[in-house]
């Protein structure tokens, strides 16, 4: 059944800057993912949304093929495109995977990376701390996807930083039917992360092993 988008999403309408809009429609969808304004299970026509962006359909179809690629949508042959349902067994699995990604990546780099280094980091986590205390959903997971790119980004390979970013925003939308995130979540996940770093800061690899090891097992 198809289902317009909703209000709060058709308000943030594009503005027409042809080198853009694509990319703009693209970060509205996801916001709107985030945000549950877009339901799973539900079928969004192209022509559709490009009439609450107020642009042609073509961008829109665009940034829908790209939501295709990650995962957040499927496309439904001469209707349009499905937002994906995930299942508690599917992002459970996402996190394991992450958890086996990252986890050994963090912990090589707690023993080879110079403490002081970890300082530059701080922005990072704090940008996290502050959209938490919002209780801005969709500006928290483009922050926490900030840091943990930031984090591996100290190993210098770009490669696993694209792997573990695409598996990071998979398991970021849709939540599974009936799960919600509260504020209170947010917050505890963003202090794990200034945790992190102060343990890695002072070199306290013992307590990174745990705090890594706890912030992907909530993760699940």
């Amino acid at each position: 059944m198809e289902q317009s988008i909703t209000d709060a999403a058709a308000a943030s309408r594009v503005p027409p800057q042809r080198h853009s809009v694509r990319r703009q429609v693209l970060d509205a969808l996801r916001a709107a993912l985030v945000a549950g304004e877009l339901t799973p299970g539900e079928v969004y026509s192209a022509p559709a949304l490009a009439e609450c962006f107020g642009v042609s359909a073509t961008p829109v179809r665009e940034a829908m093929q790209q939501l295709a690629v990650e995962g957040a949508v499927e496309v439904v042959p001469n209707r349009g495109f499905r937002v994906a349902q995930r299942s508690a067994r599917e992002l459970a699995e996402l996190a394991e995977v992450r958890a086996l990604l990252e986890v050994p990546v963090i912990l090589t780099l707690a023993e080879s990376v110079a403490p002081e280094r970890w300082t530059s980091l701080r922005p990072f986590a704090e940008a996290a701390v502050a959209a938490a205390a919002k209780g801005d959903r969709a500006a928290y997971l483009e922050a926490d996807r900030a840091f943990h790119q930031a984090v591996l980004g100290m190993a210098g390979n770009q490669q696993l930083v694209i792997v573990a970013d695409d598996l990071h925003r998979r398991a970021q939308w849709p939540l599974a039917q009936g799960q919600a995130v509260r504020t209170a979540d947010l917050v505890a996940d963003a202090a794990e992360h200034v945790a992190l770093l102060d343990a890695l800061a002072s070199g306290e690899l013992a307590v990174v092993e745990s705090l890594v090891r706890q912030h992907f097992a909530g993760a699940a």
